[in-house]
């Protein structure tokens, strides 16, 4: 078995069960901020993967004459890209000078000379409508398997449906629930295979911690920028973190160790 195939292996294994890696770091939208990169844009993933962070989470949207793109916001200089065309909306560039990159170029990106970094999928929840968000959701599911990156790739969503209708085209791939509103037991009973909420919800419910390890599914949480934050998740033994500070998160695990 290649490198690159052993790798893949680790990625399965390591979004389908609760015995990844312990406070791995997951750059949300890339890894920006320190360089002043734009969120979500190809330089910021590159520079997740050149760091060997374990994994990258990025956001994607369905313009309305069916592109994927990745872009945080509902809107990208104030269209609203679910209702924009693909060519009006590169028209405008990031503050780096890259176009709006689509769903295709960026998985190709992250497949690029990554032997570490997972690629942590976001389908965002439709302006429009339920079925449309769904409908996105299938349709990176699609994008990715073609450029086989399936194996190298995680989703995760605030739209439960969403994760539901992934689940039900694809048995094997990694799940992650987002909104922070159903208990991990509830989460797994739906097949999806982790929780991944904002720290203050665990920080309510804090029993949500030892359910989710003892139902052996994936804990991660977000976005934790702060100190103190970072180190109370650290000191629970999360899965993952997911941060807009790679950097500082990595050197507050090295101060808990």
């Amino acid at each position: 078995m290649n490198t690159f195939k052993i790798f893949s292996a680790i990625c399965l294994i390591a979004f389908s069960s609760s015995y990844a890696q312990k406070n791995a770091i997951v750059a949300h939208r890339g890894a920006w901020k320190k360089n002043n990169l734009p969120e979500n844009s190809i330089a910021a993933l590159r520079h997740a993967i050149d760091l060997k962070l374990p994994g990258s989470e990025f956001d994607v949207w369905r313009t309305a004459d069916d592109s994927l793109v990745i872009n945080h916001d509902a809107h990208y200089n104030k269209l609203l890209i679910e209702e924009t065309n693909y060519a009006d909306l590169i028209k405008f560039k990031l503050s780096n000078g890259e176009k709006l990159p689509t769903l295709h170029e960026y998985i190709s990106e992250g497949m690029r000379n990554n032997k570490h970094t997972l690629l942590v999928c976001e389908i965002k929840t439709s302006e429009i409508s339920k079925e449309r968000g769904q409908e996105t959701g299938v349709a990176a599911v699609e994008t990715i398997k073609k450029l086989k990156a399936d194996k190298n790739t995680c989703y995760i969503s605030f739209d439960y449906d969403i994760l539901k209708k992934i689940r039900s085209i694809d048995a094997k791939t990694s799940l992650q629930y987002l909104e922070g509103n159903k208990s991990p037991k509830e989460v797994k009973a739906d097949k999806i295979n982790g929780v991944d909420y904002h720290y203050s919800v665990f920080q309510k419910h804090p029993e949500w911690i030892q359910e989710a390890k003892d139902a052996k599914i994936i804990l991660n949480a977000w976005t934790v920028n702060d100190e103190k934050d970072m180190d109370w998740i650290i000191e629970h033994k999360f899965n993952y973190i997911t941060t807009n500070e790679p950097e500082l998160l990595k050197e507050r695990k090295e101060i808990k160790k």
